[in-house]
């Protein structure tokens, strides 16, 4: 049978080219999504200005959580700043046997003009040349300043005027060592070690510290890379998983519309003896000869294609550029794997139906079918409805604001696949509701076009189900996007306790600070400090693996919290106010731990327990006290209300006046808004692209799915203008069967993407229709019909180019 399977091919070109493409393609995005994963698991990061360095030693960034319950364990987490180490440790590195180099690195931002740089101590330049002058500089040559001229640079949140020492082809600035140490906001700490050594493993310095070494040296270098990897490997997996879904909906339903197009065929091998098992073996073997064509020739693209994502995702800003693309024989063997299951499983379903019937109903079964609901069929719609129904109620009664949507994503799978099982009734139903209008705008044909989609019900929903699912995915992932962003925006916006904000790229100084206190129409200014934390003691179940956001102020009039307990008014020193939501909520006046940003453990007094939006809980502690532990060691924003009946044009001009020669800016609100929503685009634009590329794929399967089944039709419409149709009729027949299975396909891609939108929308928005333009919605519908039409006319007008004599003659 095997055999027979591959000589059958030769004559299936139509149905084996669209098998094809919808196994290639699932191969390939799969491959991608697999390669994007490895990536992040690695999150190789090669080092640029460290490459001479045989190990790099760095603080320690991770640490062991330690859960105190009836059964206590450790969780790994990550802290989220720069944790620095003391510069007198060179002394205990340079005595380790086998080092010869320890170079101390610093870190700390410059601005020259409107150009953002990195500065670094003289020593780590390994440049040669005597190093700069205290009041000396080295810039690099791109800079476009000459040896000996004098520029200001923003340092620290103020401006200083240095001489440029001599220029270089580096990218970064350098200064002296020691002005490099004090500039550096954290004096008598280094960032990290370059060590040069003939033997990394001798570098024993104790728990706190990391020894890097290959590509990790990278990681100290450019920290953030590895909190794109962590990004990225859910990313993927979600992408990963839902491409897999869609490709075993894609490959079952052209495979299956290609067995139900051999029906006759079929029918005919049963009747002159092939047996039911013969009979599932030739058109599994057939589906895996496409399949592994298929995965052969993917396995060549597959890399391609996931680089180019990497390449998008790395220039949106959703992942360092420091991070390097892998993507090994693992991912490979994945996407092969995936595709050869989905290939298999969608074989065998399709040829379930036609080994079971019997030999003496084989003609009469291929002429006429007469049963789409199965048991199995039954069954699974009825799962996948009750599982759907169950996410819609955990949704409702679990879930509280954004993180709603992570149940959508599986609500919309779980209906798309029930609806799936039933189609064939819910087409052949729509046809009959649709009979009336169809045939009033389209006469004979309209009745016809009805009538062939209520006798090929099962054919046709074989073309509903691609459509069903890309306006159901597409539907729903764009509208679960805008609705999350327009939440994200309001409650920006409603938290939002300030007229303006001053800013500065190095961070703003305490004397900018002072002076915007003193402006002209000022009435409260806090500096604003963000970071994160961990409570360690008493531990708080309730924080997560990323900790509680921390935020620093010196007004607490500036933010929304309510106080249920306490008073913010003492929110100085050592102390900190709790939401109201965190488990070791205590009286006012207790104590707890925190582990902050940088690795550094302490004991605060808690002053005020405080009611925050849902899911927006925030530790709030004085800036000063937070600013000292986080990388920058300044903050970088300060916000400013106005006195009773001063408008934004006179705080502006007061605030732009008060801080002249300081390199900072003055913004509004609507600069912080839109700050907040630049952030949300970077996440929304990824979603995007990656429903695109879903979506994209199940287009693709639309035009393929209708394409095979309007090009097998020949014989069909040969009698048909045999019978007195024209041309024209035929082909306006065939763009009302397009437009027909378009509607359908919207109308249940719409119920199915309803199932996710309207749980997630009554819990972030409380209404039931999502955020967002009515205008996606019709794009989506739009593109749907437009496919459909052009989808079934198009391979109709060239079925219909032969004499209708010979259509018949040469059948199908």
């Amino acid at each position: 049978m095997f055999s027979l399977a591959l000589r059958t091919l030769r004559f299936r070109t139509g149905g084996f080219i669209a098998a094809f493409v919808a196994a290639f393609l699932g191969a390939v995005i799969v491959s991608a999504c697999a390669g994007l994963m490895e990536t992040g698991i690695r999150s190789a990061t090669p080092p640029h200005r460290l490459a001479w360095a045989s190990a790099v030693v760095a603080g320690q960034q991770d640490f062991e959580l330690q859960k105190h319950s009836d059964k206590p364990k450790t969780q790994s987490v990550s802290l989220s700043e720069r944790v620095r180490l003391d510069r007198s440790l060179a002394d205990q590195i340079r005595a380790t046997p086998g080092v010869s180099t320890v170079v101390g690195e610093v870190n700390f931002p410059v601005s020259l003009g409107k150009r953002p740089l990195t500065a670094h101590g003289w020593e780590s330049a390994r440049l040669p040349g005597p190093a700069p002058r205290a009041n000396e500089v080295v810039l690099p040559a791109a800079a476009g300043v000459s040896a000996g001229a004098t520029v200001d640079l923003a340092v620290q949140g103020t401006m200083r005027q240095y001489r440029v020492a001599r220029t270089t082809d580096q990218p970064d600035a350098f200064f002296a060592d020691d002005v490099a140490d004090q500039l550096s906001g954290h004096p008598g700490k280094v960032d990290y070690f370059g060590v040069v050594t003939d033997n990394p493993a001798a570098l024993d310095l104790g728990s706190s510290v990391s020894v890097l070494t290959g590509d990790e040296r990278g990681l100290a270098e450019f920290p953030e890379a590895q909190a794109s990897g962590g990004r990225l490997i859910p990313l993927s997996g979600v992408a990963g998983g839902l491409s897999i879904s869609v490709a075993v909906f894609v490959i079952a339903s052209t495979l299956m519309l290609s067995v139900r197009q051999r029906q006759r065929e079929l029918a005919l091998l049963r009747a002159i003896g092939t047996t039911p098992r013969q009979l599932r073996r030739m058109v599994l073997g057939e589906a895996l000869v496409i399949g592994v064509l298929a995965t052969g020739v993917a396995a060549a693209l597959g890399p391609v294609f996931g680089r180019w994502l990497f390449g998008q995702f790395t220039s949106g800003g959703f992942i360092s550029p420091t991070v390097q693309f892998h993507q090994g024989w693992i991912p490979m063997i994945i996407a092969a794997g995936a595709t050869l299951l989905a290939v298999g499983i969608s074989a065998l379903v399709a040829g379930f139906r036609v080994g079971r019937i019997r030999p003496t109903e084989a003609l009469a079964e291929a002429s006429v079918p007469r049963r789409w609901l199965t048991p199995v069929r039954l069954i699974v719609a009825i799962l996948c409805f009750g599982g759907g129904t169950a996410l819609g109620i955990v949704t409702l009664a679990v879930m509280t604001g954004p993180i709603a949507a992570s149940t959508s994503g599986p609500a919309v799978m779980l209906w798309a696949i029930g609806v799936a099982m039933i189609s064939p009734g819910v087409t052949k139903l729509t046809a009959i509701v649709l009979q009336g209008p169809l045939r009033l705008i389209s006469g004979v044909t309209g009745w016809l076009a009805i009538t062939n989609t209520r006798n090929a019900a099962t054919r046709v929903a074989g073309a509903v189900t691609p459509i069903m699912l890309a306006v159901g995915i597409a539907t729903a992932n764009i509208y679960l996007q805008t609705t999350t962003s327009a939440a994200s925006a309001q409650a920006f916006s409603e938290d939002l306790r300030a007229d303006a904000v001053v800013a500065g790229p190095t961070g703003v100084s305490p004397e900018a600070i002072d002076r915007v206190r003193h402006a002209d129409g000022v009435a409260a200014v806090s500096t604003y400090v963000s970071s994160r934390a961990f409570i360690t003691a008493p531990f708080d179940e309730n924080q997560t693996k990323k900790g509680y956001p921390a935020l620093g102020l010196t007004d607490p009039t500036t933010t929304a919290a309510t106080v249920v307990r306490g008073n913010l008014a003492d929110l100085t020193g050592d102390t900190i106010a709790l939401p109201d939501t965190a488990e070791v909520s205590r009286s006012v006046g207790d104590s707890v731990t925190l582990r902050l940003g940088d690795g550094t453990d302490r004991t605060l007094r808690i002053v005020a327990i405080v009611n925050q939006r849902a899911e927006a809980e925030q530790l709030l502690l004085p800036a000063d006290l937070l600013a000292a532990h986080t990388t920058a060691g300044l903050p970088k924003q300060v916000l400013v209300r106005a006195a009773p009946g001063v408008d934004q044009a006179r705080l502006t001009r007061g605030l732009t006046a008060a801080t002249a020669g300081l390199p900072v800016s003055v913004g509004d609100r609507n600069t912080l808004a839109a700050a907040n929503a630049k952030a949300d685009e970077t996440g929304a634009w990824v979603n995007y692209l990656l429903v695109g590329m879903i979506v994209g794929y199940t287009v693709i399967s639309v035009v393929n799915t209708l394409v095979m089944a309007t090009s097998r039709r020949r014989r069909e419409f040969g009698l048909q203008r045999l019978g007195g149709f024209t041309r024209g009729q035929v082909l306006r027949m065939a763009a009302g069967e397009g437009g027909l299975i378009a509607v359908i396909g919207v109308l249940l891609g719409t119920v199915v993407s309803a199932g996710a939108i309207v749980p997630f929308c009554l819990v972030a928005t409380g209404r039931v229709l999502p955020d967002g333009p009515v205008s996606i919605y019709l794009v989506i519908v739009a593109t749907a019909v437009a496919l459909a039409l052009i989808a079934a006319v198009l391979p109709a007008w060239v079925a219909t180019r032969t004499r209708p004599v010979t259509a018949v003659a040469t059948g199908e």
